[in-house]
């Protein structure tokens, strides 16, 4: 069971008893995806307004920072999402892949592989009738065995993430986060008097970047003002350096 900070020991009792954990073992491995959506969020914020501010810097008008800041959401999402659906899916692939290969050396090799279990949990510490209880009790059934060699051996969790809704929460949080660089420009564009457009969005954006950061203090148990500030960090270095270049390059603006 997943203990937060708001976990009371009744309710860490309750989670423990015979009925809860046979419950909860039965849904079997539940993956997270907030880590994608994490990613896809502090990227769609850093590089739309690394755009933005690279475009600003060039003193270029605000109708060209809002198509270049659209396409950039839209391709850039997409790009990101379809990279994480095509690595995640590979990796899957491998899983199925690499448990294929072990069935096949557990089939003609079984006395080898056996042994192998016998040094995995000898290593842990097991001796004796324990350990060769142990091995027989794994090796007698030929899912079990591979789950086993799979985790021990490999390194790798017999359940698969599902590509399509990690690249689905990249591409949500690249999008929605990533369009408030864009803000204040396309609010004046829709008849807004917004004096400072591109204060506004540095504003905003870092608000959000600080925002971003804190949730995912909050998740991994790091102190989420420290997270935040890490986060906005990241982000305001990557917006200077991209405006940095666009005032550097202003003189090629026709």
């Amino acid at each position: 069971m997943p203990i937060e900070k708001t976990t009371t020991p009744e309710e860490l009792r309750q989670a423990h008893s015979v009925e809860a954990i046979r419950e909860r073992l039965a849904q079997g491995v539940r993956h997270n995806y907030l880590g994608d959506f994490i990613y896809g969020a502090i990227d769609g914020a850093v590089t739309t307004l690394a755009v933005v501010a690279g475009v600003a810097g060039a003193g270029l008008p605000s109708p060209v920072i809002i198509i270049l800041g659209l396409a950039n959401l839209v391709a850039d999402g997409f790009s990101m999402a379809a990279a994480n659906f095509l690595g995640t899916r590979a990796e899957n692939q491998r899983l199925v892949r690499q448990r294929r290969f072990e069935q096949l050396e557990i089939r003609l090799h079984p006395e080898g592989e056996r042994e192998e279990i016998r040094q995995i949990f000898a290593a842990k510490g097991v001796r004796g009738e324990t350990l060769e209880r142990v091995v027989e009790a794994i090796t007698a059934d030929e899912d079990r065995w591979l789950d086993v060699m799979m985790t021990e051996e490999h390194g790798m969790s017999r359940a698969k993430r599902s590509a399509l809704r990690a690249a689905s929460a990249t591409f949500i949080a690249f999008v929605i986060v990533g369009a408030v660089p864009l803000i204040s420009f396309v609010s004046n564009a829709l008849g807004a008097t917004i004096a400072n457009p591109f204060g506004v969005c540095v504003a905003l954006t870092g608000l959000a970047f600080f925002g971003v950061g804190a949730a995912k203090g909050r998740v991994v148990d790091q102190r989420w003002w420290l997270s935040g500030i890490e986060t906005l960090a990241v982000g305001g270095a990557a917006a200077s350096i991209a405006y940095g270049i666009g005032v550097a390059l202003r003189g090629f603006v026709g």
